[in-house]
């Protein structure tokens, strides 16, 4: 395998994670206009609480974790300029 192929083979795989990533953001979208808030709010305010715990149970540095804040702050900021 060249790296021409290697390099073709992962801008495939992103683009087939980045579609799997709008199928589900399509699905959540459909999901909270049909449900409840005080049942997908719970729901989202667990696995949100989930992922911090695992974020604190890591070994990232905070350095890391600075990159990482920096990183979702910035990318909000482009979403929102859309």
């Amino acid at each position: 395998m060249t790296d021409s192929n290697t390099r073709d083979d992962l801008a495939a795989k992103h683009e087939r994670n980045r579609q799997q990533r709008l199928v589900a953001i399509e699905r959540w979208i459909e999901y909270i206009e049909t449900h409840d808030p005080d049942e997908w709010g719970d729901q989202q305010n667990r696995l949100i609480n989930s992922q911090l715990e695992s974020a604190r149970q890591s070994d990232i540095d905070i350095e890391h974790r600075r990159r990482v804040a920096r990183a979702g702050r910035e990318y909000a900021e482009s979403t929102t300029d859309r």
